[in-house]
């Protein structure tokens, strides 16, 4: 498949509480494009909710359909915006299909503000010490991420739409 890599087709990616959804809706509604979020795939796909799957199937079932969802919004057409699984970057074959095709943004966020945007959710990874679950989540993967993206932003206090409109900057669409 090939994908013009001209920001018609853009996927968030990041850790869980970096803000894939919400930045993802700010630029659906900046945009019109429609925004898909990887749950609501994965749940068309295996018929249950992600932590579901997780709990009935195990992880390996999980992070299968997670990897068919990227190439289910691969195969969508464009224009489109979708947050990725914070997991894609452990298969470098998924994530080398990303990167050909798609414009890739790594939302990038400081442990204690993924920690403090996810408490009260509910996240199976995250256990009895949200904290060192995020860390231990995280270790590894920020270079992954890094090597995947084609733009980082660094989230931290940052306003969704401010986020969203310097992502369309950088994609080389306007939101006027």
């Amino acid at each position: 498949m090939t994908v013009a890599r001209d920001g018609t087709r853009i996927v968030l990616i990041g850790m869980m509480g970096a803000g894939k959804t919400t930045v993802g809706m700010a630029i659906s509604h900046l945009t019109g494009w429609p925004y898909i979020d990887n749950d609501e795939i994965v749940e068309q796909l295996s018929g249950m909710p992600t932590r579901d799957l997780l709990q009935q199937r195990g992880e390996a079932a999980m992070r299968e359909a997670e990897f068919a969802a990227v190439d289910k919004v691969l195969a969508m057409e464009t224009p489109v915006v979708a947050g990725a699984a914070a997991g894609v970057v452990l298969n470098d074959e998924v994530s080398a299909r990303l990167h050909a095709g798609a414009f890739v943004v790594y939302l990038r966020a400081t442990v204690e503000t993924l920690v403090a945007r996810v408490q009260g959710t509910y996240r199976p990874w995250l256990g009895a010490d949200p904290e060192e679950a995020m860390r231990k989540l995280y270790e590894g993967r920020e270079a992954k991420y890094e090597a995947l993206a084609d733009l980082i932003v660094d989230v931290d206090g940052g306003v969704p739409d401010q986020v969203a409109k310097h992502i369309l900057e950088a994609a080389r669409f306007g939101t006027s």
